[in-house]
C-alpha cells in the first residue's frame, strides 16, 4: 500500500490529557499537510479543528465518554450533540465497559443507541465509532460487543482508547472484521507507530487506523 493510499485510512490523533490549542493546531496542519482522512481531537477542540480544517477535505474526528466509558447514557447523548454543533464529522464512543463485563447487554445496547439517535438527528451524516477496549475483553465479550455495536447501528467498531492496557491487535481486528461483516468498519487504534504495523491491521481486516503517530507512519510507507 502505498504512501496516499495508506494516509486516507488514518484518523490522526490527539488525546491525552495534556493536549493544549498548540496541540491541535500541530495535528490538525499535519492532517491537512499528509492527507489524512480525520484529526481526531478532545471535544473542547472541535470547533477550533472545524475552522483549521476547512476546505482541506480533512474530517473532525472527537470522542464521546472517553476514555473510559463510566458515562450515563444520556451524558453520552449531550457531548455527541456537542460535538456536532461545535462540527464534528466523526463521534467515537466508548461503551460502557463493564455493563458489557457484566454481561449487561439491553444496558450496553441503549449505551450505544442514545448516541447514535443524536447523531441520527445531525443536519449532515455524522459517522458513529463505537470503542470496545478489547485488551480488557474475553473473545466471547468482543463479540458481543461488536453485535451490540452493529444492532445499535454504529459504523465502524474501533479496538481500543490507546488509553487501556493494550493496542490493537491483529487477532482482535480479524475477529471484530468476521464478526461484523462487511458493510462495517473496523478501527484499529492503539500502538501503531509505523507503517508496518498499520499495513498487519489492514490485512487483518482494518479499514481505519488511528495513531497519534501518522507523519512517521507515513514517512516510512513506500512511495
Amino acid at each position: 500500500m502505498r504512501k496516499r493510499e495508506l494516509a486516507r485510512l488514518i484518523d490522526h490523533t490527539v488525546l491525552g490529557p495534556a493536549t493544549d490549542r498548540a496541540a491541535v493546531e500541530r495535528v490538525c496542519e499535519e492532517a491537512a499537510r499528509y492527507g489524512f482522512w480525520a484529526a481526531c481531537v478532545p471535544a473542547p477542540y472541535v470547533a477550533l479543528a472545524r475552522k483549521l480544517l476547512r476546505d482541506t477535505g480533512v474530517k473532525v474526528c472527537t470522542v464521546v465518554g472517553f476514555p473510559h466509558g463510566q458515562h450515563k447514557p444520556e451524558v453520552k447523548a449531550f457531548e455527541a450533540k456537542q460535538a456536532v454543533d461545535d462540527g464534528a464529522d466523526e463521534v467515537d464512543m466508548v461503551i460502557n465497559v463493564a455493563g458489557l463485563m457484566d454481561g449487561d447487554y439491553p444496558y450496553v445496547l441503549s449505551d450505544i443507541r442514545a448516541v447514535r439517535e443524536v447523531l441520527d438527528k445531525a443536519p449532515r451524516p455524522v459517522v458513529l465509532k463505537v470503542i470496545l477496549e478489547c485488551a480488557l475483553l474475553s473473545d466471547e465479550q468482543k463479540e458481543a460487543g461488536a453485535i451490540l455495536a452493529k444492532a445499535a447501528g454504529a459504523d465502524f467498531v474501533k479496538t481500543s482508547t490507546g488509553f487501556g492496557p493494550g493496542g490493537a491487535t491483529r487477532e482482535d481486528v480479524a475477529l471484530l472484521r468476521r464478526v461484523v461483516g462487511q458493510r462495517m468498519g473496523v478501527k484499529a487504534a492503539g500502538g501503531i507507530r509505523d507503517w508496518q504495523t498499520a499495513l498487519q491491521m489492514i490485512e487483518a481486516g482494518a479499514n481505519r487506523i488511528g495513531t497519534s503517530k501518522g507523519p512517521q507512519v507515513i514517512e516510512g510507507a513506500p512511495e
